[in-house]
């Protein structure tokens, strides 16, 4: 059972196990609060997997030593966030944890390599297109130019995390669709020499539309996160377009601020 100002390790659930909470019923942090952080960072870390279960909120809070209406309100925090869910019967079962995103000049790729999410990739399209005005504005060249269309469905843990749509200069590379199912995009431009060096980035949001639900095994109408951004090459060169649209309810940017001096 969880004490006051100090940890305990939770039994009885295997989902648990391994993890010691330290809740302080001193601090002016709600309980609630306090617990459902912790559950995040333990899925986020992948000590908690998809599928783990957790128990019922009457046994998680006789072994918390917390009362039902904290545990319940703390569960609900996370259900909201979509990183567990509450199945009649069972109990409340780990659904993933959400991909938080430096914003920073990486590949998508990358990050959730990085962070053992287990990325894998559907190349959807991959062909020459003539470039329309606004794809020819960001890489710098005459409207109609041909250029490469890439469209990517990336996934996590086996479930959908975002849509690519990506275009490239025609003779900037040669992009074997097996390639771009095995790695990043990014990592295939440093391979053949291109040295990324800045980008312009554009965030936003809209409501899903009833074909990007579909695929994005969302809800018509769900919030998703959308952004556009231009990366340039070392000589200063426009390189790549993207129009990407993301999972808001798996998928954040994750940013600090500094104040000017």
């Amino acid at each position: 059972m969880a004490k006051t100002r100090g940890s305990a390790r939770a039994v009885s659930a295997p989902a648990l196990d391994s993890l010691d909470f330290a809740l302080d019923r001193g601090s002016p942090v709600p309980l609630y609060y306090q617990l459902a952080q912790q559950l995040e960072s333990a899925i986020e870390h992948g000590v908690l997997a998809p599928g783990n279960l957790l128990g019922n909120e009457v046994d998680l809070s006789v072994r918390l030593g917390l009362s039902r209406p904290t545990v319940r309100q703390a569960i609900q925090s996370l259900v909201d966030k979509g990183l567990l869910v509450r199945r009649r019967g069972v109990g409340t079962q780990v659904v993933h944890s959400q991909v938080k995103r430096p914003l920073e000049l990486s590949s998508l790729y990358d990050d959730l390599e990085a962070a053992g999410q287990g990325p894998t990739t559907e190349v959807v399209r991959n062909e020459r297109v003539p470039a329309t005005a606004d794809v020819a504005a960001a890489l710098g060249i005459a409207e109609g130019a041909e250029v490469t269309l890439l469209e990517r469905l990336r996934c996590t843990h086996g479930q959908p995390v975002a849509i690519l749509c990506n275009y490239l200069p025609a003779s900037l590379l040669d992009l074997d669709t097996g390639r771009l199912e095995a790695t990043g995009l990014y990592r295939m431009m440093r391979a053949v020499g291109i040295t990324l060096h800045s980008a312009r980035q554009t965030i936003g949001a809209r409501c899903a539309t009833a074909e990007e639900a579909e695929r994005l095994d969302e809800r018509e109408g769900s919030a998703l996160l959308t952004m556009q951004r231009t990366a340039y090459d070392d000589t200063g060169r426009p390189v790549e377009y993207g129009t990407h649209i993301y999972r808001a309810s798996r998928y954040a940017f994750d940013f600090q601020l500094l104040v000017r001096p």
